[in-house]
């Protein structure tokens, strides 16, 4: 009994599993890393040994990728609606037609790295990179807990489409600009929106998914603990409830929506309404409007064309270049980790603090001067 490792044929660079067990012999190709052979063959020796592993399994057919890929999206999960759709919409339009119809023990990490280097050669963002490679890791470690594949192929495939994410925020003086047309576009409409936005760096649908019971305008906070994605109001993101921090001035401006709200609900003879964003008084309003109006307001500001998403970027990149404490601004826009707000801002992370790291000195100037004398003298 054994389980043999060989090139074949020899100087190709393509490992085989060479299998003899109880009088029958099986080979099977690995591919090209040697590594993976072996750990494949380790496994597959000691599941014959303890009998957990016949020789006609190996001639058995593994389900389909796509077979398998529709069973772990139909599981419960804690995946939020919009990460749901989209990796639905991911396998759909990318990886379903490369290997949807491939059983998946025959996906190897050539292949991914194939798959993943035609689509960087078409100019793919990192950024989509990341959000495919998310599903299939998840639905390989599925196949490997259902015992359908002995490895996950993904494990240690480095991708080669380098780079940042792109990111277009608005300085400063543009968002002055911003505001102020907002404030003139159909009667200052949707200035509390753009505002509120650019004040919290909330998301779109955690905005329209607000009530007026989730302000605090003692303290000066809002409680975001829920979002609003096609007309469905579902938990945040990451599932988890936050306070975020408001400006004097957007709680004031908030203030007057909220009275201007009242009054006419009163004229109307009709409810108040607990949503703060809302068109009909009924129910939030949809994130359409809001993208039309940012497109006809940056037209008129003589501004670039962005998606409402920048507002929150702009947000994270005016506190971080001011130096603000990174931890807070993670926490305020509800990132999972502080490493995503470090990796997605970081050219935005100042870089003139060299007065704070002397500053480190001050005790040692203080007690031996000529170390403060001789301090910028270069060795």
């Amino acid at each position: 009994m054994g389980v043999k490792v060989k090139e074949h044929p020899k100087g190709s660079g393509e490992y085989w599993l060479f299998i003899n067990h109880r009088g029958k012999r099986k080979s099977k190709k690995i591919g090209k890393d040697k590594k993976f052979a072996r750990d494949m063959a380790k496994k597959i020796e000691a599941k014959l040994t303890l009998g957990d592993l016949e020789m006609e399994e190996f001639n058995k057919k593994s389900p389909s990728f796509k077979t398998v890929a529709e069973k772990w999206l139909e599981l419960p999960h804690k995946r939020c609606v919009q990460t749901q759709d989209a990796y639905v919409s991911l396998l759909e339009k990318h990886i379903y037609p490369a290997f949807g119809k491939k059983e998946i023990r025959d996906i190897k990490k050539k292949d991914l790295s194939g798959f993943f280097d035609d689509l960087a050669i078409k100019g793919m963002s990192p950024s989509t990179f990341q959000n495919l490679r998310s599903p299939l890791s998840h639905i390989f470690k599925y196949a490997i807990d259902k015992e359908l594949i002995e490895m996950n192929p993904l494990q240690g495939l480095k991708l080669n489409n380098k780079g940042n994410i792109k990111i277009r925020p608005l300085e400063e003086d543009e968002i002055v600009i911003l505001l102020d047309k907002a404030k003139q576009h159909r009667g200052g409409l949707f200035y509390p929106h753009f505002l509120t936005l650019l004040r919290t760096g909330m998301r779109v649908g955690e905005l329209i998914g607000l009530k007026w019971d989730d302000i605090d305008f003692e303290k000066r906070t809002i409680k975001i603990q829920r979002t609003v994605y096609n007309g469905i109001v579902g938990p945040t993101k990451n599932r988890q409830s936050r306070v975020v921090d408001m400006t004097p001035y957007l709680t004031e401006t908030l203030k007057a929506l909220k009275l201007e709200r009242q009054k006419e609900s009163l004229k109307k003879g009709r409810p108040f309404s607990q949503w703060i964003f809302t068109f009909d008084g009924r129910k939030p309003m949809r994130p359409l409007p809001i993208n039309y109006t940012l497109d006809a307001i940056l037209k008129d500001a003589d501004l670039p064309h962005m998606r409402v998403h920048d507002l929150r970027h702009t947000y994270a990149t005016i506190r971080i270049a001011r130096g603000h404490n990174i931890g807070d601004v993670s926490y305020q826009m509800g990132h999972s980790s502080i490493k995503i707000t470090f990796d997605t801002y970081t050219h935005w992370i100042p870089s003139n603090f060299k007065t704070e790291v002397d500053n480190l000195d001050m005790h040692l100037n203080a007690s031996q001067p000529h170390l403060a004398k001789n301090g910028d003298k270069k060795t």
